[in-house]
């Protein structure tokens, strides 16, 4: 049995604060490691917070960023080398006048992984990155990287593991937001919040706006794909909505391994087996694969939205009814002759 230990933390961030999240990251960052965690993985944009930026206007949203190879970055780099551990932070990065929602491995090597995140809607000042993110790491594995709204595309995922990911960081800032799905998450209320109830605050975060909401989908993506899955996420306030935590870590059958029920801050940690991995369903279903009927996803519909209309336009999006049929240039060769 080949077992990597790894973690997952959830902590709320200080808005605007670097230097006060950047202390809670080590502190949290070394209890990790010395619970024998090789692999840290933090929630998205942890060192600056995440739903206030939406209200600051693009001169104060450059005045905070900073660049990947910048001080804030090189510090969490040498931590990760102290620790000997790899360690994942999200902050808002700066690159030739250009904003985006990034997240950074370090790894105890000096190496230095950037994801930007895909489908980015925080603020129209960020933009959205335009490459998936898998690498080497020390540990004999492929890793990849997705940033929250990135994982609910199914083919964001399945992309990263053709890419050869078999262990894919997975931070967010998610739970309690409000959906115009009538059967999607709705705001938890922060009276709850306020309340100190912590019974009633635990069943609204492990309810159906929170881990609910999760195992809808979240075991899908590693068990469809066959990788573990580590699950990072904010709790507590975030500006006006609550982050429901729920940290995880899934393995390639999308079972759940370790998990935390606390509305709180708290640091999971588990082992992967990483020899289920070969055995995977999900990586038969790849071998599986007949890329030559897939020509329609990588062609435009025409209703295409950018990330920020896609997320909050109230316009239901027209699907295909049974009368559409494809063009012959969507056609699979076989269905042509």
């Amino acid at each position: 049995m080949s077992l990597f230990r790894s973690a997952v933390v959830q902590f709320e961030p200080v808005p605007d604060q670097p230097a006060a999240n950047l202390a809670t990251v080590e502190r949290l960052a070394r209890q990790a490691v010395a619970d024998g965690a090789r692999l840290v993985v933090f929630p998205e944009l942890c060192l600056l917070g995440y739903w206030h930026l939406r209200r600051h206007s693009p001169e104060r949203l450059h005045e905070l960023a900073s660049p990947a190879d910048g001080p804030l970055v090189g510090r969490v780099l040498a931590l990760a080398k102290e620790l000997d551990a790899g360690l994942g932070v999200g902050f808002l990065e700066s690159a030739d006048g250009t904003l985006f929602n990034a997240y950074a491995v370090c790894l105890p090597t000096g190496e230095v992984h950037v994801h930007r995140k895909l489908h980015a809607f925080e603020h129209e000042a960020i933009a959205s990155g335009s490459s998936y993110t898998v690498f080497d790491t020390p540990w004999g594995f492929r890793a990849g990287v997705l940033i929250c709204w990135d994982n609910n595309l199914v083919e964001n995922v399945r992309i990263t593991a053709l890419l050869g990911a078999t262990v894919l960081l997975a931070p967010h800032q998610t739970g309690g937001t409000s959906s115009r799905s009538p059967h999607g998450m709705t705001p938890i209320p922060r009276e709850i919040w306020d309340s100190g109830d912590r019974a009633a605050i635990e069943a609204a975060f492990n309810g159906p706006s929170g881990r609910g909401w999760l195992m809808r989908w979240l075991p899908a993506r590693a068990h469809d794909n066959g990788l573990f899955l580590l699950f990072s996420n904010g709790v507590g306030p975030d500006d006006d909505e609550l982050r429901t935590g729920n940290a995880m870590i899934l393995d390639p059958y999308g079972r759940i391994v370790a998990e935390t029920p606390v509305p709180a801050e708290a640091v999971v940690v588990a082992d992967l087996d990483l020899d289920l991995v070969p055995l995977a369903t999900g990586r038969r279903w790849l071998r599986g694969r007949r890329p030559e009927l897939y020509g329609l996803l990588t062609q435009r519909r025409g209703d295409e939205l950018d990330p920020r209309s896609a997320r909050f336009s109230p316009d239901p999006v027209q699907l295909p009814g049974p009368d559409d049929q494809p063009t012959d240039a969507q056609r699979a060769p076989a269905d042509r002759q």
